[in-house]
């Protein structure tokens, strides 16, 4: 599915039972009979659950980026053939392909950051759901074709601002990375919110529906903004985004989309959160289940 590695569904043919083959397009992703903790093989289980977060902070945000696209571009990747139109499914495919990009470019960095060898086919596939850093929004089902668009939209409406920021970081590669990613995501916060509009300010039934999606998916919107010390040791180093700070900006954004689509902001109250450390609904399970059987029943192989 990725333009820009082997991130996505894989075809048919390959050297699935060559186990010393590279998974993806990636540089060799181990070291041989070293045995260190270091060393990482395709298709073996990381030394420890952190897998070098611990002592690599930088590494550590670099997945909570990319996770983030990664979980949400799969997800809207499912609505390949679903979609109510012609136009939206090749749409909705089309914002899949560009945050799956993105995640391949950010997994790349994460991994050369590491320094342990594994590339970011590597670091899509081989983890388990306690190792991704994404918020909970993202990993949530698509729903009905209002959650999806409510949900992107309030993805959407944070990552233009994250990406405004990060071109301006410190670490040329990840503000190399930002702004490309950014061109992209102006888009897709010009498509999605024309579509609340539209679904909100629709039919009795499109407006219902919309409402119900805000309803349910406001609470998860706040984790975007929780900041911890990984945060702000990026922060500190000039490639990192004060996420506390966006809200504001991000509120006015969502209160004139809601508002000219006459959805009502539900009030604020209980907010999930957790998956910036591992604790995710037991819908990512599932996901990953999907997304990642194949390179794990083929672990090494090249295509």
């Amino acid at each position: 599915m990725s333009r820009e590695s082997g991130i996505g569904n894989r075809g048919s043919k390959g050297k699935a039972n060559d186990p010393s083959a590279t998974l993806g397009t990636g540089a060799e992703t181990g070291t041989g009979n070293s045995g260190s903790a270091d060393d990482w093989v395709p298709g073996a289980r990381p030394a420890t659950a952190t897998s070098g977060i611990a002592e690599n902070a930088f590494f550590e945000y670099l997945l909570r980026l990319a996770d983030d696209r990664l979980v949400l571009g799969h997800r809207l990747s499912e609505w390949c053939g679903h979609a109510p139109i012609l136009e939206e499914d090749i749409a909705l495919a089309n914002i899949a392909l560009d945050l799956i990009g993105q995640a391949s470019m950010l997994l790349k960095l994460a991994g050369e950051t590491e320094g342990k060898g594994r590339d970011e086919d590597a670091l899509a596939y081989f983890r388990d759901a306690i190792e991704f850093r994404n918020v909970q929004l993202v990993e949530l089902p698509n729903g009905d074709f209002a959650v999806t668009i409510v949900r992107q939209f309030l993805f959407d409406a944070w990552d233009v601002l994250v990406l405004e920021r990060l071109t301006g970081a410190s670490n040329q590669a990840l503000a190399g990375i930002a702004a490309k990613a950014l061109k992209e995501a102006k888009y897709h916060l010009r498509h999605t919110a024309e579509w609340v509009r539209m679904l909100g300010d629709g039919t009795p039934e499109s407006h219902a529906r919309a409402q119900r999606a805000l309803d349910d998916l406001w609470p998860y919107a706040a984790e975007l903004f929780l900041a911890d010390a990984v945060d702000a040791e990026a922060v500190a180093s000039g490639s990192g985004v004060d996420f506390g700070s966006l809200r504001p900006q991000w509120q006015r954004t969502v209160d004139q989309v809601l508002g000219e689509a006459t959805l009502t902001i539900p009030k604020e109250g209980f907010a999930p959160r957790g998956g910036r450390t591992g604790r995710h609904t037991e819908h990512l399970g599932r996901m990953l289940a999907d997304m990642q059987s194949l390179a794990r029943a083929h672990p090494g192989a090249t295509w």
